[in-house]
């Protein structure tokens, strides 16, 4: 007999320890079910740069100087094996493309003293600021973490901010990012549609 109950009071037991397991999930489950789910974080893409850097010479420039342009942005240093494979292929799209509105401004995260040394072989035919917290503040403002260079922002004729390329640019990049701007200026692309073509490169 005392056996029995031993069997019914564990059956017993075992049916009450899992009741209030149960009943203890329900308000979790609610509660989750009721939670708001994350949002996708906001994009920086509507974002109107606005900075100053010193030139080679020395002169605080500012980058609405270049407004009416498309601009793309090089951060690049004299270090940076990379980057200065890139210079060649920039001066010849600067040649090609500067008359019809395009516009590279490299930003070198550097000292003044390596960039002017450099410049003075590379013979830029752009223009080459320089800084180094504040340039980096500047390639950070495009809401992409600065990692390393080369890095390259885009920035529309109007100042707003479309996208960027991470890494070693090649002629196709390139090739790619005119094709998409001029679509943009001729209107058979909006806004999203070249900041999502920008971001397929």
């Amino acid at each position: 007999m005392s056996r029995v109950l031993l069997i019914f009071g564990i059956a017993l037991f075992a049916l009450m320890a899992g009741a209030l397991f149960y009943a203890a999930r329900i308000p979790v489950q609610q509660e989750s079910a009721a939670r708001p789910q994350p949002q996708p974080a906001q994009t920086e893409a509507m974002t109107h740069p606005a900075f100053s850097l010193p030139d080679l010479e020395g002169v605080s420039r500012e980058f609405t100087e270049w407004d009416g342009k498309h601009r793309l942005l090089n951060f690049w240093a004299t270090w940076c094996a990379p980057c200065r494979r890139e210079i060649p292929m920039l001066k010849d799209f600067q040649d090609k493309h500067g008359e019809a509105g395009f516009q590279i401004i490299g930003i070198a995260v550097d000292y003044p003293e390596e960039v002017t040394q450099y410049a003075a072989e590379a013979e830029f035919n752009y223009p080459i600021l320089i800084g180094q917290q504040d340039a980096m503040a500047v390639a950070e403002s495009s809401g992409i973490e600065f990692i390393g260079m080369p890095f390259t922002m885009f920035v529309a004729r109007d100042g707003e901010y479309l996208g960027a390329y991470l890494g070693e640019l090649h002629q196709s990049h390139l090739d790619d990012v005119v094709n998409i701007l001029e679509r943009l200026d001729n209107g058979d692309i909006n806004k999203k549609e070249a900041r999502d073509a920008l971001d397929l490169l």
